[in-house]
């Protein structure tokens, strides 16, 4: 048996910054993962990092590599009826900007602080299972090079996603799940082909959704809009190149195409789980809530919740008060609902829905006329992209 102050359900962005944050306060955790460490440090998931989640990274020591291999963006482009529309982040919200960096090379950078600082990420682990999380000492029970393990803690973090242990333990009669599933996903895709772009661009078509984004001057990432039940095997390269330029092709714009190294669907889904704790055990990042992509929230709210989390933990345990443990929940929702409802409309203002009529979709361009020609409203969509400060 491994006993500690913390234990903590994956090792996904949540969990280790929880950790990394506990370590700086002199808080010890265990960090149980079932997937690799290789796994974790490939998956590819995109990152737009808003700027409070890079002034805290920043600040817990882990912005060398992010400021050196990131990318700043001040701007991004709403494309409609063919044109773009650019919104100047800075002039609308007292000159924050936004920062790409990929979720991977933040989970690298995590991961090489603490390993080097001492800390223990159990990888590969199996049969995983919380217990106790209404007692003293609730346990994470767990396989490991053929051995059964446990580990004792006074407080449990579910930090493991959307489909981890931890939100099921709580009881179904303690909680209460809310959910939208839409109609439509993204097929993504990673490229080696050009910079199609400065900066990201939303496109709403009269064929769907498309975001061009970037990973490097060689490499890009693109997606449209898709059924969700599709396959990709479905999708040869020269139909997916031809998907992107009937959508998007104009006189003054051709999309760059190149060999296609990756290619996924990514369903989208909106979910809440209230309240996000449940005795000893607190939810953090997607094993509380998920977004649509759409309003690049989804790794920003994880940061946010363990912000909250670690100052909770560390008042409880440097003074043994409570109150701030007991509003964690109602705390991160404020926040998760506004994201919520951020990630819905940017999801509805640029994408199209199957039951739309053609007044959906006169009222839908008059919607994105009005946010890039009005100042309030650009402020508006500028203020909630860039996201919100930590409390």
């Amino acid at each position: 048996m491994t006993r500690t102050r913390v234990g903590i359900v994956g090792a996904g962005p949540a969990g280790l910054l929880l950790s990394h944050l506990l370590h700086l306060d002199g808080i010890d955790s265990v960090v149980v993962e079932v997937r690799t460490r290789r796994e974790v440090e490939e998956t590819i998931r995109a990152g737009v990092l808003e700027q409070t989640t890079v002034d805290l990274l920043e600040q817990v020591g882990l912005g060398a590599r992010m400021w050196r291999d990131g990318d700043v963006h001040t701007g991004f482009a709403l494309r409609f009826r063919g044109r773009d529309h650019r919104i100047d982040l800075p002039a609308h919200t007292g000159g924050r900007a936004i920062m790409l960096y990929p979720q991977h090379q933040v989970l690298k950078d995590l991961i090489t602080a603490r390993l080097a600082a001492g800390g223990t990420i159990l990888f590969g682990a199996s049969d995983v299972a919380v217990e106790d999380i209404a007692q003293a000492r609730p346990s994470i029970h767990l396989s490991l090079d053929g051995r059964r393990e446990t580990v004792s803690c006074e407080i449990l973090a579910g930090c493991d996603g959307f489909h981890g242990v931890c939100r099921p333990a709580i009881p179904a009669t303690a909680r209460q799940d809310y959910a939208r599933i839409y109609p439509f996903g993204w097929f993504g895709i990673l490229c080696r082909a050009p910079r199609q772009a400065d900066e990201l661009v939303y496109a709403n078509t009269d064929r769907g959704f498309v975001l061009l984004s970037t990973r490097s001057e060689a490499v890009q990432r693109l997606y449209f809009q898709c059924d969700p039940a599709d396959h990709v095997d479905a999708w040869s390269e020269d139909r997916i190149w031809s998907e992107f330029r009937s959508r998007l092709d104009t006189e003054d714009f051709r999309v760059a195409s190149g060999p296609i190294f990756q290619k996924n669907i990514v369903q989208m889904r909106s979910f809440v789980c209230e309240p996000m704790q449940h005795g000893r055990l607190f939810l953090a990042g997607d094993a509380a809530h998920t977004v649509p992509p759409t309003g690049a929230k989804g790794l920003n709210l994880a940061v946010a919740d363990v912000f909250i989390l670690a100052r909770a933990f560390s008042t409880f345990f440097r003074t043994g008060a409570s109150e701030a443990l007991e509003s964690y929940s109602a705390t991160a929702l404020r926040r998760v609902w506004r994201a919520q409802h951020f990630s819905w409309w940017m999801t509805s203002m640029l994408h199209l829905f199957p039951e739309a009529s053609a007044f959906d979709r006169r009222r839908q361009l008059a919607e994105l006329e009005l946010v890039t020609t009005q100042t309030s409203a650009t402020a508006m969509l500028a203020e909630n992209y860039v996201g919100w400060k930590l409390s």
